[in-house]
Parts: structure tokens; C-alpha cells; sequence
């Protein structure tokens, strides 16, 4: 068992190893060799998966659902999961349906409060406002014809969406997430890479809406327990925060400075040898996305190179991780080239020399991901 630290300002912490840590993080995420059997299940447990529409070797999610369940995972099964209704579509990620009862407060309370340093619940607020007869048509036209791609939908914002970046002259298409935001419309599948949308009344589950703060609380407890281990400080990300507020107990990490919070139920058997695995990672799997933790905890270098131009890159433009037991140990540089019936490996990057033990499993791996893609492996590495 870990054992507890304690200062004079500061509740007692569980400190913990480098290694503890690590094997807090892989058992949570669901990366030991005791691979989970059901879709459900899985998603349930890492509450979210992200649905980024990237295809280097295959979309986001099935990467992270092919990681754990193994080759009995077929993309067909997420799609089947999101169109029956027992996993949502909110904010580009794959969610239970029950959990949506754990988001509708915050919903009621959108967009929240200005603060001292920021006005930009007010700002959005207002822009919503402005263009309340573009949004009051949407609905109308959705309850009388039913779900919709987004085409096929009234484009008449008055007031453009100010914006440098991604969101320059999309006013529809961002008027329509921040509906998703206040719970009035809701994404239930895709024509091409258009969403199509509908009534959220007519798609999430009527349960009983979970007051905001203890349904913080609970999504802060689940996020935990699917990491295993995260910094208490909360952060205002898109879509799911990286955090997990004062969810289960304080913990400090031998040669990494500050504080963590643990989830309890994993302390039990932290120092146990669990047969663990090897590993390919989609670059946004929850052990790796956060960059810092992955840095601080697995002394593992990485990002994600697709927006940077070729020269620049390190390591690919979909590099995937690889995980060998509880160390994040390389990346491989492979792209799915359906139309020649390969996966091809560009490059494998071995952050420390491997052992020939380690070649053989992510050489295993990649074997079973072609597999898995209908493809042969195309080696052009020079290992």
C-alpha cells in the first residue's frame, strides 16, 4: 500500500511512486492485459470518447475502443450504440445516455457567469440573442420534419460570429453547438461529414435532472476513477475537463512536484503485479492527451504533429504511442492506405533502445491492428 505524507497546512496524502502512479493510470484507462469484453462497459467506465473525425489509420474512437476491447470491436458497433440511443453524441464525444441527466443543470444554467476577468458568458449570451430568429426557426423546422443534416437547415444569423479562427463565417454551424450547449437540439449521426440534428427532448432520456453541483461532483468522481489519477485544479476545456475538482483523495508522486487526487478504490492493490500489455494508442487516448501528465508521470515526450508541417514533424502526423505494460515506450508513424490494402509504417520511434522482446509485441500489435483494418502491414521503417 501506498504509504500517507502530510504537511502542516494540508491534509494527509497518499504518496506514491512513479511506477504506483503509472499503474494507477493504466488500470483505470482499462490497459492491462484483463481486456474488457462489451462496448457499453467500456464506455461507461472512460465516460467519454472523443469523436475526433481523423482517419490517418482509423477515426479516434475506434482506435480507442479497438485498444481495449481488441479485435473483436468493430466500428459498425459504435455507430450501432449511437443510433440505438444507449450512447449520445454531446460535444464531439460518445457519452452513456443515462449520463446526460448529470449535464442537464448545466444546460438550464448556460452559459454561466461572467467572472472578474472575463465577459464572455455575457458575450455569448448576447450573440445567441441577436440571433434568436435564426434559432427559433431551426426549431420549428426540426419538430415539424424531424432530424436534419445541417445543410438542409435555416442559415439567417443576423449577427456574424466574430472570429480569426476556426468558427470565421460558420454562424449556422456555431449557432447550432451553442443550441447543443443550452440542451435544445442534439447530434444524432452524420450524412458525409455533415451533422444532422433533431430536438434534444426527442433523443436524450427523460431522467430526473441531477442538481448542478452534486452532478459536478459525480462527473468529477467518474472522470477519477477513469484516470486513476489527475490534478485537482479545474480547468475550462471544450467538451470535458481534464480535472477532477476534490474527487477522491489527496496524493503526492515521488519526484513530482504538487498535489494529486487518487481514486481510492485503486489504492487497494496498487503495488500487485498485474499482467499487463503492449499497446497502439490513438495520439487522443485519455493516457496520453494531457501532455503534462503524460510528461510528469511516464516521462513520456509527444505531440500531436498533424498541424505542423512536414520538416517540423518528430514523429508522424498520426503518430500512435506505444504502451508496453505500465511505460509509454515510442511512437509509430502509420497511416491506413486502404485503396493499396496496407497499413503502412513510415517509422518506428523507440524513445529508449527496446528490447527484442518489446520489437516482438509492437511488432505483434501491428500485426493485429492490419488485421483489424482489413490490411496487410507495408514495413518501410529501417529498424
Amino acid at each position: 500500500m501506498p504509504t500517507r505524507a502530510a504537511d502542516a497546512a494540508d491534509a494527509p496524502a497518499h504518496r506514491l511512486t512513479r511506477a504506483g502512479a503509472r499503474r494507477l493510470a493504466v488500470r483505470a484507462q482499462l490497459l492491462t492485459a484483463d481486456r474488457p469484453t462489451d462496448l457499453l462497459d467500456v464506455v461507461r467506465h472512460l465516460t467519454v470518447v472523443q469523436l475526433d473525425p481523423t482517419a490517418a489509420v482509423a477515426p479516434s474512437a475506434d482506435v480507442v475502443l479497438w485498444s481495449r476491447l481488441g479485435g473483436s470491436y468493430a466500428p459498425a458497433d459504435l455507430r450501432d450504440a449511437l443510433d440505438a440511443g444507449s450512447l449520445v453524441e454531446l460535444h464531439m464525444m460518445a457519452r452513456p445516455a443515462e449520463d446526460v441527466a448529470l449535464l442537464r443543470a448545466e444546460m438550464a444554467a448556460w452559459p454561466g457567469e461572467d467572472t472578474p476577468t472575463s465577459s464572455w458568458p455575457s458575450e455569448l449570451r448576447d450573440w445567441v440573442a441577436a440571433n434568436g430568429g435564426c434559432r427559433q426557426e431551426i426549431l420549428a423546422l426540426l419538430r415539424a420534419e424531424g432530424p436534419l443534416p445541417v445543410p438542409e437547415l435555416p442559415d439567417t444569423c443576423v449577427r456574424p460570429w466574430r472570429s480569426s479562427g476556426w468558427n470565421h463565417g460558420r454562424d449556422r454551424v456555431r449557432l447550432l453547438e451553442l443550441m447543443v450547449a443550452r440542451g435544445e437540439v442534439a447530434v444524432v449521426g452524420r450524412e458525409g461529414r455533415d451533422k444532422v440534428y433533431d430536438l434534444a427532448e426527442r433523443v436524450y432520456p427523460d431522467d430526473p435532472v441531477v442538481p448542478l453541483a452534486e452532478a459536478e461532483a459525480e462527473r468529477d468522481r467518474r472522470r477519477l476513477a477513469a484516470l486513476g489519477i489527475a490534478r485537482p485544479g479545474r480547468l475550462v476545456v471544450p467538451g470535458e475537463p481534464g480535472s477532477v475538482g476534490e474527487a477522491g483523495e489527496p496524493a503526492v508522486v515521488e519526484g513530482v512536484r504538487g498535489r494529486w487526487r487518487v481514486d481510492p478504490a485503486l489504492l487497494t492493490d496498487v503495488d500487485d503485479e498485474v499482467p499487463g500489455r503492449t499497446a497502439l494508442l490513438s495520439p487522443l487516448d485519455r493516457l496520453v492527451v494531457d501532455r503534462k501528465r503524460a510528461a510528469e508521470l511516464f516521462a513520456f515526450d509527444f505531440a500531436l504533429e498533424m498541424y505542423k508541417p512536414v520538416a517540423a514533424r518528430r514523429w508522424g502526423y498520426w503518430a500512435l504511442p506505444v504502451l508496453h505494460h505500465e511505460e509509454l515506450v515510442g511512437k509509430v508513424d502509420a497511416s491506413a492506405e486502404a485503396s493499396e490494402g496496407v497499413l503502412r509504417v513510415d517509422a518506428v520511434h523507440e524513445d529508449a533502445p527496446w528490447s527484442p522482446a518489446v520489437r516482438e509485441a509492437v511488432d505483434r500489435e501491428l500485426d493485429a491492428l492490419a488485421t483489424w483494418l482489413g490490411l496487410e502491414v507495408l514495413r518501410l521503417d529501417r529498424r
